[in-house]
């Protein structure tokens, strides 16, 4: 029954379904797993977000890379059930109608996690406002900031009209939905009948709310002015306190869910550590991330079913993987390579071969992520490809609207792909979303990460790929630390990061790709038998491990028991 649900899990963005444009990239994919593992466990959880009636955005390229944005046409009825409730922010002194959609995530068992989606598209609204809940991370940051409201504040209203009322945890997927801390303070206040917020007051929200924080970048903790947040959210008597709502002139986002919680991770080892430096005064554990078996493709499916049964309940029984016949494995990887070739083909032209190794490079196009890294030295890639042995190359991702040096991203890699053409074929897939992630990492044979050093903080594109039986070719940053184990899982990239300082040349990390490239590529066409071992312990050891069950298993024990 709804009112027995304990837990409240936000988030900005949830990827729930490949028609339904909720999601921009790692986050939310992240968080629709933890409820679709959540609903596998029967965790008493509701979810709320926002419901994006425009989506993030429609991605084309242009023939020399520039990306263009179109808004994302979808019909939520399709997919959710309009709920009768209504509940109300204050937006710039106007009143702001919330309603909510509902989405059901089933899990094995049957029990449902219920995802209320909000939404201020109504009549009731004026125009500005009914635009709200259109765009992910859309516009400047008055529009940002109201959709926080939507999100924090309109979201615990919500559940409350809904009828959770026992909610004992408050989750915060990152600092987007700290808002909620305010509303709950308010609560508090009404509750006990107080004047004004106490320490008892604060006490029993931090009591209630757990944070995890994603971003290990200054830059990418959403901060407002206090002019602003005045502007549209209006006085409040928080603001007065100094050190636990507002730090000087600023709202930051992640002090307010840092200050106010009871339990704060992060999502790799290194990042619950380079959080820590970033926070000091503050306890910060780590949790790190892991994916659904959703991302298991229906041959390795269909190969898992039939030597390791119950493996969807016990994704820990992917161990066992180890005993599955070589030849077995690299058939089933060459029914979903096949897929992506012929994709790749059909949006490209390009003329890929199934027989060729092939490297998959998708991300959201940043420049820390650093996607031109193996660019650097293009006569070397030739090198490589006509002395080694030929491989090819498949990227997607896209750069947030208002990211040039992103966007430029893109472009460098469009030119380089055209370029390289007489040696080396680089194929770039627009409009990167689930459908596609699916065949890009059960497809490809090797995944590349190549992140600047300690800027990533998990990473799971490379953990769906193991799932899958395709080993990484990373720098050692965010999940990678904790999964390479060298030429057995797959190969790091430069330096060992796991201790010490962070030191980052991109000559030297660009000269260490090649090297490995080179040992990967003689690897793939001289060497079957380790290959496919390499490819066995992907699934054994990372597949087993780095999976949203054992994720959300520490979840309950630590931050919401």
């Amino acid at each position: 029954m709804d009112a027995e649900r304990k837990i409240a899990y936000f988030s900005m963005e949830i990827g729930l379904d490949d028609a339904m444009p909720t999601y921009s990239g790692g986050l939310g994919i992240l968080a629709g797993d933890t409820i679709l593992s959540a609903a596998d466990f029967r965790v008493p959880m509701a979810a709320v977000s926002l419901l994006h009636r425009k989506g993030y955005f429609y991605q084309r390229l242009t023939e020399d890379g520039r990306q263009i944005e179109e808004p994302v046409a979808w019909s939520p009825d399709d997919f959710t059930e309009p709920l009768p409730q209504r509940v109300s922010v204050t937006i710039e002194g106007r009143p702001v109608t919330v309603r909510a959609w509902r989405y059901d995530v089933r899990g094995a068992s049957g029990f449902v996690v219920p995802v209320y989606l909000l939404d201020t598209d109504l009549e009731e609204n004026a125009e500005p406002d009914r635009t709200l809940t259109h765009y992910l991370y859309g516009q400047d940051k008055r529009y940002r900031l109201s959709q926080e409201i939507v999100l924090g504040i309109g979201g615990v209203k919500m559940l409350r009209a809904l009828g959770y009322n026992n909610i004992e945890r408050f989750h915060m997927n990152e600092g987007h939905a700290s808002l909620l801390t305010l509303e709950l303070v308010d609560e508090q206040v009404r509750e006990r009948k107080d004047k004004a917020i106490t320490t008892d007051t604060i006490a029993a929200v931090r009591k209630q709310c757990v944070f995890t924080t994603h971003t290990p970048v200054a830059a990418g903790h959403d901060q407002f002015e206090m002019e602003l947040v005045r502007q549209v959210l209006g006085e409040h008597e928080a603001f007065t306190l100094n050190g636990v709502f507002c730090c000087d002139k600023t709202l930051n986002m992640t002090y307010l869910a840092l200050n106010l919680s009871r339990y704060v991770n992060g999502v790799a080892k290194k990042h619950g550590e380079v959080s820590q430096q970033m926070f000091e005064g503050y306890k910060i554990d780590a949790i790190t991330n892991g994916v659904h078996h959703r991302w298991a493709c229906e041959p390795m499916q269909e190969l898992f079913d039939r030597h390791i049964p119950g493996w969807r309940e016990d994704n820990f029984s992917l161990r066992y993987a180890l005993s599955i016949p070589c030849k077995e494995i690299t058939a089933a990887h060459g029914v979903a390579k096949r897929v992506l070739i012929n994709e790749v083909n059909r949006q490209t032209n390009l003329g890929f071969d199934k027989d060729i190794l092939t490297l998959g490079f998708a991300r959201r196009s940043a420049t820390y992520k650093r996607g031109d890294l193996i660019f650097t030295n293009p006569d070397r890639l030739r090198g490589l490809a006509k002395e080694v042995g030929p491989f090819q190359i498949v990227y997607a991702g896209k750069a947030h609207p208002k990211d040039k040096e992103g966007k430029e991203l893109i472009a460098r890699i469009v030119a380089a792909s055209h370029r390289l053409k007489d040696a080396v074929k680089i194929a770039y897939l627009t409009n990167y979303e689930m459908t596609i992630a699916r065949k890009l990492i059960a497809g490809v044979d090797v995944w590349l990460n190549t992140p600047q050093p300690p800027m990533e903080a998990s990473g799971t594109s490379g953990m769906k790929a193991a799932l899958n039986g395709v080993p990484s070719l990373s720098v050692l940053d965010g999940w990678w630390i904790e999964g390479c184990i060298e030429d057995t899982t797959g190969w790091a990239i430069g330096h060992n990061h796991r201790h010490g300082p962070d030191t980052v040349d991109p000559a030297q990390d660009a000269e260490a790709l090649y090297q490995k490239l080179e040992h990967v590529i003689g690897q793939f066409y001289n060497d079957n038998p380790k290959f496919c071992s390499t490819m066995l312990h992907s699934i054994a050891l990372n597949g087993s491990f780095f999976n949203t069950q054992r994720m959300m298993q520490q979840y309950v024990l630590k931050a919401y028991y």
